[in-house]
């Protein structure tokens, strides 16, 4: 994966197969510079077995193929900073990964374009779950929920073209000036 921004639209795409009802996103940057992503489901969660194994690139729920990457990738990748990755599931209830980047190590992936990923996991899931963005840091704060612009729709679906460019912008107005040069 090129940027953080990716791993989080692997990481969610495995709350919406999971079947969560809710999608808790939050970035905090600290101000000695270490970003936190941390992605929250209230899915199916992963059985005590699951869970140890899943950092393993051979460990896959999925049955097209034999192969997982997507947690390994992210491990690796926090890891390469002087990061780490804690995952936390339990069974009916849900499971919470936090991956945390230090900014300073040449080795950081950019944050990337963010507003653009979560305009793309909402397009690709409009009807459920809802899902929240909360990003954090010396700059400022925002917060976004599909909950919220549900609601100012009044039965206009997520997916429109028109929605999701807003949302898109709307993130990006917002998120610019939180995480500015650890974006790109």
């Amino acid at each position: 994966m090129k940027e953080i921004a990716l791993h989080l639209l692997d990481i969610v795409q495995n709350s919406v197969t999971a079947g969560a009802a809710h999608v808790d996103i939050r970035f905090d940057l600290s101000a000695d510079g270490v970003l936190a992503m941390s992605v929250r489901d209230d899915g199916r969660g992963m059985s005590p077995e699951l869970l140890e194994r899943v950092r393993s690139p051979f460990t896959t729920t999925r049955s097209t193929r034999k192969v997982g990457l997507g947690i390994p990738l992210l491990q690796q990748n926090a890891m390469l900073t002087g990061g780490d990755v804690d995952i936390e599931s339990q069974v009916g209830k849900g499971t919470v990964i936090t991956a945390r980047f230090v900014t300073s190590s040449i080795d950081c992936l950019p944050l990337g374009d963010l507003a653009s990923t979560m305009a793309t996991i909402i397009m690709g899931s409009p009807d459920a779950p809802e899902f929240s963005l909360t990003c954090r840091g010396p700059a400022g704060e925002m917060d976004f929920s599909t909950e919220a612009i549900r609601g100012a729709l009044e039965g206009v679906s997520l997916a429109e073209p028109e929605v999701v460019q807003w949302i898109q912008e709307s993130i990006r107005e917002e998120v610019e000036p939180i995480f500015g040069g650890i974006i790109r």
